[in-house]
């Protein structure tokens, strides 16, 4: 290993490290609150104190919603920010780090341990709470790795870039707005959980919205009525059948997963009163993108099992399909293209594992940042397993063997003077 590589992982602060992430998962950064805010300010000071240029500026939410492509949200949002901070160098940023401070509501508090989610609970090697996994061990990962540049001494020849976005959860509108106000890189890391593997690819995911139709009546005369439940059985099973047919053939990047393009019903909400027949049935949920297709043809595909539905009754009332929320295409990363073989590289020289190739069967950033122009991957600490999930978690170890592979693939993409 180079003497400059070696002195910048002998700087890594390990401690300071996860005192750090215990701090972040303190703040409830769920998407669109005001503590996601908080955060990307105080991520605009750290990134202020590692002697980077920082960018902090206030989304402009009404021009980014009428610009194309807009991704679409699903949290009530009053505001937004902004933070990249880029480092010393010449051009381009020759990589860009991303990750994004926002968290997803924490569910049934009964279901954690100890009822606190945003207690940073550490036992053993494990750190527990919301947004531990996803993604605030990736984001702190990026801040420890130019922390150790600057406390070895390093000057970098080339900028290293790191993007600190909100929204990623509701559709990508952090990532979205960076790329809009012009921030760009020669290629891209995004820091979410990946269980040691290296994702080059994303399916998508588009949030979709159903209208079902019944007819009231009394429950007394139920016969009178059509009930808005019972004709949404057969629009479900066609949805089961349209999964199945999409996931008859898939890349070999998926080989290791049952089902990489799902499509769930997520939320269901009929009826107004106990004792009437339900003439209204709202069902919302996510139609899994292939890759490379395009998400037009994803929704026509969709509507048209949704509408092809058997029975006399949804022919002469059709269901009403909607797209609200986050709407994700695919995305990958281009092939052959040398980001890869860097960061495998930068993995093997630094823990001795040479890390697996695969796709995830969710959306992401990834699928923004390729769409403009730059090749992006996921290596990042977590199981995703956790994510979402009343035991979310990451280990402590993991965390630290991936800021180190990061340090090493920093240092050898954007060189040192």
């Amino acid at each position: 290993m180079h003497e400059v590589e070696a002195r910048v992982l002998n700087a890594i602060d390990d401690s300071d490290t996860v005192n750090l992430l215990a701090e972040t998962v303190k703040v409830p950064s769920v998407t669109g609150t005001d503590a996601e805010s908080e955060l990307q300010h105080t991520f605009a000071r750290l990134l202020t104190e590692a002697d980077l240029d920082v960018d902090v500026w206030k989304l402009d939410l009404d021009e980014l919603r009428a610009r194309d492509g807009f991704p679409g949200t699903e949290a009530p949002r009053a505001e937004g920010y902004g933070v990249v901070g880029v480092s010393e160098g010449e051009g381009v940023p020759a990589l860009a780090l991303q990750g994004h401070v926002d968290v997803v509501p924490t569910g049934d508090l009964a279901k954690w341990e100890g009822s606190d989610p945003f207690a940073a609970r550490i036992i053993g090697d494990t750190l527990h709470g919301r947004g531990a996994c996803d993604m605030k061990a990736g984001l702190v990962a990026n801040l420890a790795v130019i922390r150790a540049i600057r406390k070895a001494g390093v000057r970098l020849a080339r900028p290293l870039a790191l993007h600190c976005v909100v929204s990623e959860e509701d559709g990508g509108l952090g990532a979205f707005a960076t790329l809009a106000r012009g921030h760009t890189a020669q290629a891209a890391v995004i820091t979410e959980p990946t269980s040691g593997a290296v994702i080059t690819a994303n399916a998508g995911a588009l949030t979709f919205r159903l209208e079902i139709s019944g007819r009231a009546a009394h429950g007394a005369t139920r016969y009178e009525g059509v009930n808005a439940i019972e004709v949404f059985w057969p629009v479900f099973e066609a949805i089961r059948r349209l999964e199945a047919e999409r996931n008859r053939d898939v890349p070999a990047a998926f080989a290791a997963n049952p089902l990489p393009y799902p499509i769930e019903v997520g939320t269901v909400r009929a009826g107004d009163w106990a004792s009437t027949v339900p003439d209204l049935l709202v069902a919302e949920g996510r139609l899994g993108v292939r890759l490379d297709e395009d998400p037009a043809e994803a929704r026509a595909a969709f509507e048209e099992a949704v509408l092809g539905a058997a029975g006399p009754w949804l022919r002469e009332n059709p269901p009403v399909v909607t797209w609200p929320g986050g709407q994700f295409a695919s995305g990958r990363l281009p092939e052959a293209h040398p980001l890869l073989g860097e960061v495998v590289r930068a993995v093997a020289d630094t823990s001795g594992g040479s890390p697996r190739e695969t796709a995830a069967p969710y959306g992401s950033d990834l699928r923004l940042y390729a769409a403009g122009g730059i090749p992006t991957l996921h290596y990042g600490p977590g199981d995703v397993r956790f994510a979402h999930a009343p035991r979310e978690q990451v280990s402590l170890a993991e965390l630290r063997d991936v800021t180190r592979a990061l340090a090493v693939l920093v240092v050898r993409r954007c060189g040192t003077l």
